[in-house]
Order: C-alpha cells, then sequence, then structure tokens
C-alpha cells in the first residue's frame, strides 16, 4: 500500500468495531522485572504470518517486536488483522528498518527522503518510534574524514526530517566480516558521529554480536557512552545463536546494563537453537535473572 492509499485509510475509524470484541482476548504482558524485550522478526521462521510472529512473541513473554518494512505492503484486510493481533497482545513495535541508503553518498540523498517518507505512516499507525539504519556501503575515493563528515550530516538531515513525527533513528555498525564494504564498522566510531550530530533523536544500536566480531570490548565501551546507547542487540559469537551457545559473556553485560540504568528495548537478534519460543522465553527469563543479581 503506498502512502496516497494508505492517506485514504482511517485505520483508526476501521478497527472500532473490532477492538471492544479483542479486549476479553487481551494476553497480560509477562512480568520482566520492569525491563523490556522485543525479538527482531525476521530471525523468526520463514512463512509466518505477522500474526502468527506476534502470538510467539507473546508465547515467549516480550513486550515488543521489531519490524523491517514488510507493513509497507500490507493491504487493508491485513492491516485491520494485524492491528487488532497487536493490541490484544499488548506488543509494541519498538522499532523498524525503512531501508538500506548509504549514508556517507550524497547522490543518495532523495532516496533516503522517499524511503523514510514511505516508512512513516505505517511506522506511526504501528505505533513505532524508531528506525534502524546502518551506514552501509563506503563511497570511493572518500577520505575517513569525508565520510565522517558526510555521514554526520546525513542524519542531520534525517533528524529534521523525523523531528515532527517524534521518530528517533539509531545506527547500527556491522562487522567487515558480514559486510567488507560498511562504512561503520564499530560502536567506537559511531559514538563520536552520534555525538557530532548533537540530535536527542540520533542515537546508536549497540549490537553486541557485531561488536564482538569486529573489536570486542564490550563493557567498556558501553559504560562510557550509555548516554548515546538507543537500543541493544543480543545474539553470540560465532553463530549468530541465543546466548549461552558462543563466547559472549552476556550475564556480564546484562549487569551491566542494569547497574546503568539503561531502560530501553533489548532485542533478540539470533537464530535460535531449539524451539524457539522455549529459546526466546529462556533467554528472556536469564536477563531477567542477571540483571537481579
Amino acid at each position: 500500500m503506498n502512502r496516497r492509499e494508505f492517506s485514504k485509510l482511517s485505520l483508526a475509524a476501521y478497527l472500532a468495531p473490532f477492538a471492544s470484541a479483542n479486549e476479553a482476548s487481551a494476553v497480560l504482558p509477562a512480568d520482566n522485572g520492569g525491563h523490556k524485550f522485543s525479538i527482531m522478526l525476521w530471525t523468526l521462521s520463514k512463512g509466518l504470518t505477522f500474526e502468527q510472529q506476534l502470538d510467539l512473541a507473546a508465547t515467549a513473554g516480550f513486550n515488543g517486536v521489531e519490524v523491517g518494512r514488510e507493513y509497507e505492503k500490507w493491504t487493508p484486510e491485513e492491516w485491520k488483522r494485524n492491528l487488532v493481533k497487536k493490541h490484544a497482545l499488548g506488543i509494541e513495535v519498538d522499532s523498524a528498518v525503512p531501508g538500506r541508503n548509504p549514508l556517507a553518498d550524497y547522490s543518495k540523498r532523495s532516496a533516503l527522503r522517499e524511503d523514510l517518507m514511505n516508512a512513516i505512516p505505517g511506522a506511526k499507525e504501528l505505533g513505532c518510534k524508531q528506525f534502524i539504519y546502518t551506514a552501509y556501503t563506503r563511497v570511493p575515493g572518500q577520505t575517513l574524514e569525508q565520510q565522517r563528515a558526510a555521514i554526520v550530516d546525513t542524519l542531520k538531515y534525517a533528524a529534521d526530517l523525523l523531528e515532527k513525527e517524534g521518530i528517533e533513528i539509531v545506527l547500527e555498525p556491522i562487522d567487515l566480516l558480514e559486510y567488507k564494504q560498511e562504512a561503520v564498522n564499530s560502536v567506537s566510531e559511531a559514538f563520536e558521529i552520534t555525538r557530532a550530530v548533537g540530535s536527542p533523536l540520533v542515537k546508536v544500536l549497540y549490537d553486541f554480536y557485531h561488536e564482538q566480531r569486529q573489536a570486542g570490548n564490550l563493557i567498556e565501551k558501553l559504560e562510557k557512552n550509555i548516554d548515546q546507547v538507543g537500543l541493544v542487540h543480543i545474539a553470540d559469537v560465532p553463530g549468530r545463536h541465543q546466548p549461552g551457545t558462543g563466547e559472549v559473556n552476556y550475564d556480564n553485560i546484562y549487569r551491566k546494563l542494569a547497574e546503568l540504568h539503561y531502560d530501553r528495548y533489548i532485542c533478540m537478534e539470533f537464530s535460535s537453537l531449539g524451539d524457539p519460543a522455549t529459546v526466546l522465553k529462556q533467554a528472556r527469563i536469564e536477563a531477567i535473572a542477571a540483571m537481579k543479581s
């Protein structure tokens, strides 16, 4: 559904007759000790509908989910069903990925704007207030200083577009093992970039999986830059599976998050070894236990 079609559809009015009928079936959220947990939906089994993904998240006790840009293609009927299910389960859509544009490439600025404009209406309907962006491909011939200046400028531009919508951006570094041309590949650089942007709407997505593969030293960088952290992603190394399957001591990371009073979403972005609902529930319970300890 494009923006023109979306603007013609008042989903709030469309869903009104269904809301009261679903109140009775609403699922009480799990006791997460005051913490917020979400699941990046691309990590779940292929072929699940959005409703089925939400059911799985609720079964595992999660408060939120993170989406790509699939909602831009939902039909009006899919919007109706998906919003009714979301409302009934009390699950938030905490983040979305509106596109993948090289942030250092000024020639791609119009494409970035178009992606954001296409993503905003649906994101607002979902209650989503955060977009995830990577810096993506380096520009041939740019020096590191030019690259950083261009990324800072692009993020300022995006923040200006999103300010009136109340949507923030988190910049996610990607390790070079995953993408060799990635322009921002460590949180160390990402923190410097977001500080240079100087907007409360622009922060860093601290993905511990990517940072461990790229540079390590996870806790010190978290501790020194917690004011710039807008979201964290969880997966173990190697393999990108649940905590406890690899080399990262997530108990210590969770304890540090609690010590630093981190109050944003903790997103599980791993491929489960085992039944996803069971594995995700256990990962959530282990995180809560570590943060209490």
